[in-house]
């Protein structure tokens, strides 16, 4: 074969993505969304204890529906994390490795992460 015409191995056209390749990437993906976010957190602690006009900015700021909407976004990132930080720690000591297992836990993950978000902002709407 000339050297153009070698087959990529696996070509995405033909690779199925899995639950567990999703995953991963989305842990990282979620790790780097919560390492930029935290400019967000800083923000607001720094208006925070800079005064009642410099905070009243802030609220007014992050009380916005797309900022909220980003917020909603990275509390769900933070929730997904976490999660699936507790998956792998089970990992690392041994546990969960069976395919069925990956699978049942992956998803297990995902909802759990989707729950305490939604139960997060309902216990903020209801304070």
């Amino acid at each position: 074969m000339a050297q153009g015409q070698r087959p990529l191995s696996p070509h995405l056209q033909v690779y199925r993505p899995q639950i567990t390749s999703v995953l991963s990437i989305s842990h990282r993906l979620s790790g780097m969304l919560l390492a930029a976010s935290s400019l967000l957190l800083v923000a607001w602690l720094v208006a925070a204890a800079s005064g009642p006009e410099a905070y009243a900015s802030a609220q007014v700021f992050f009380s916005h529906w797309l900022i909220r909407l980003l917020l909603i976004g990275v509390s769900l990132a933070f929730f997904y994390h976490l999660c699936n930080g507790i998956r792998h720690l089970f990992w690392d000591a041994g546990f969960g490795f069976e395919i069925r297992q990956v699978i049942v836990s992956g998803w297990a993950v995902v909802i759990a992460a989707a729950v305490l978000t939604l139960g997060f902002w309902l216990l903020l709407a209801g304070g």
